[in-house]
């Protein structure tokens, strides 16, 4: 499985972004895949997660304003970025793993999944 992310950019306080990940191969459908982040010198944290049987998990820092939606057919992760700020700046990241549910917590888990992309960055300046 490859993942691909896109999307990324700069944009300026309480502006939007809609990061998109594709993914190849014909396992989507049957997969867990989440969005993390990590900024410089900080470790990756999860930010949204979703199941492909439509289990959603947030962190706390983006609910409200963050959404993850998936297309399985098209292969596609998405995650609309609203209202962001300074602290939303970092490196995003599409994860997935092959397994249709799991527990809500663990789609925040970076240690569980095992299919990454390379990135796309995101920069919000004030």
């Amino acid at each position: 499985v490859q993942l691909v992310e896109s999307g990324g950019g700069s944009v300026q306080v309480g502006g939007s972004l809609r990061l998109s990940c594709a993914a190849s191969g014909d396992t989507y459908s049957d997969m867990c895949v989440g969005w993390f982040r990590q900024a410089p010198g900080k470790e990756r944290e999860g930010v949204a997660g979703i199941s492909s049987d439509g289990q959603i998990k947030y962190a706390e820092h983006v609910k409200g304003r963050f959404t993850i939606s998936r297309d399985d057919a098209k292969n596609a992760l998405y995650l609309q970025m609203d209202s962001l700020t300074p602290e939303d700046s970092a490196m995003y990241y599409c994860a997935g793993r092959v397994l249709p549910s799991t527990a809500r917590l663990t789609l925040l888990d970076r240690a569980w999944y095992n299919y990454w992309g390379q990135g796309t960055q995101v920069t919000v300046s004030s």
